[in-house]
């Protein structure tokens, strides 16, 4: 029976993969897009120059210049972690770029549940959450996540990127709308791109702004669904979202709404459980999902919300169904550093007391900062080649921060992306100001 019903919703997609395929070449008359039906003349293919599709990796030497100016921030090995200070290049630095907010990637106890899962269950499990590669570890963590964060259901998914893939391109489909800020991160990018190419429609409002939001979103089809995806702490700026007047607005115009809160689960909310704890609107956001890449101090993704929803997303999505599930040794540490954040509720406030003072010794040395609640804290920089050579200068004082230019970044907001830890101490908070100040200095940007 097991296999029928496994052959059964294999061939239910294949069936839908093909119903797509064959209805591409009507879409494209549709919108008029050309259609090759016969091969070009030998007269007109001569006349076309030959294009190599490589051409554009060739002609690509943008980081080859800042490396060859000594400027280069990106791909730095880190050879030893102790979480606030790491060892980079033979020398220690402080870590003030990591999204390790609690401090957790070394701690004893995760470490030794990663070791212990490795022992018992060995490096990987083979296979798919669909067929042979789900554990018991897998279900226990699911539940407690569940619990956590005052669900019906959980869902694990083998990368946090991977999980916006899992979710958007499954529940909006054909006909269906798909709302996003412009600011969304990445991996929203990627999952309503998918849902694009299976003919969602894709609408986006200004950054942050509901007046925008609800500017768009009225002039939908009221009856058709519609999902909105946003950020809850948004990755580069630290900024919250505006989640009750959106939350309004959705209710306004029948859309469900879809939170990322990678950034924001162990950072803010009650006990760390996010944007809609932080707003006491548990109850209004449906679906939440987040990663283990950062307070959970490992690698995956999950999502939380209704048990029908997670069980349709569970038996449908092809990044669950055709993805290797996640490792022993990674859902092992999650469970752990779960039961630190459960236990030891003060890292949270330990962590945002260190970013607000933070915010206050930047504002105070002359920098210019996005404001903001969460453990991120941009200073402004707002040069590509500025940007370089204070990160230069910080490096080589001691300090490891995030260069993020453009187009990463709208120009004129070229940063460092600084973010803190829990187990970030004043002396090294002293010794980041300290050196920030002087290389600000230095370049005349305070």
């Amino acid at each position: 029976m097991l296999f029928k019903r496994q052959s059964s919703i294999l061939k239910k997609i294949l069936v839908c993969n093909l119903t797509i395929l064959s209805s591409i070449p009507k879409t494209l008359t549709i919108l008029k897009l050309p259609i090759m039906t016969q091969p070009l003349d030998k007269d007109s293919q001569a006349s076309k120059p030959i294009m190599d599709i490589f051409q554009k990796c060739y002609e690509f030497t943008r980081a080859d210049e800042v490396k060859a100016a000594g400027f280069y921030p990106y791909f730095r090995a880190i050879e030893e972690n102790e979480g606030p200070v790491v060892q980079i290049e033979g020398r220690k630095v402080i870590m003030a770029g990591s999204n390790n907010y609690l401090g957790l990637t070394a701690h004893p106890k995760v470490k030794e549940a990663a070791v212990r899962a490795v022992e018992k269950y060995g490096t990987g499990c083979s296979g798919s959450r669909y067929l042979t590669g789900t554990l018991d570890l897998h279900n226990e963590l699911e539940s407690r996540l569940a619990k956590y964060m005052g669900k019906e259901s959980c869902l694990l998914f083998s990368t946090g990127y991977q999980t916006a893939q899992g979710i958007i391109p499954t529940i909006v489909q054909r006909g269906e709308y798909l709302i996003t800020d412009k600011d969304n991160h990445a991996c929203i990018v990627a999952g309503y791109m998918m849902a694009k190419g299976l003919f969602a429609e894709i609408v986006r409002y200004k950054h942050n702004d509901i007046e925008d939001l609800e500017r768009v979103i009225s002039k939908l089809p009221l009856h058709v669904g519609k999902l909105l995806v946003t950020d809850g702490v948004f990755s580069t700026s630290g900024e919250i979202v505006n989640l009750p007047d959106l939350i309004k607005v959705t209710k306004k115009y029948n859309a469900r709404v879809v939170v990322d809160d990678a950034h924001a689960i162990g950072v803010i909310g009650k006990g760390g459980r996010g944007t809609a704890s932080h707003y006491g609107l548990e109850n209004e956001v449906d679906l939440t999902f987040g990663t283990f890449s950062k307070t959970f101090a490992s690698l995956g993704g999950f999502v939380v919300g209704n048990e029908r929803v997670i069980n349709y997303l569970k038996h449908q999505s092809p990044a669950l169904i055709f993805s290797a599930s996640p490792t022993p040794a990674s859902v092992a540490a999650a469970l752990a550093a779960l039961d630190i954040l459960e236990k030891e509720p003060e890292r949270i406030t330990k962590l945002i007391h260190n970013a607000d003072r933070m915010r206050k010794g930047f504002k105070e040395a002359g920098f210019k900062i996005i404001e903001g609640q969460s453990a991120v804290v941009p200073v402004i920089v707002g040069d590509d080649m500025l940007a370089f050579k204070f990160w230069r200068e910080l490096f080589d004082a001691g300090v490891f921060v995030n260069a993020f230019i453009s187009p990463g970044v709208p120009p004129g907001l070229q940063m460092m992306r600084t973010s803190y830890m829990a187990t970030h101490e004043n002396h090294h908070l002293d010794r980041i100001l300290e050196i920030f100040s002087k290389a600000g200095k230095n370049l005349g940007i305070i």
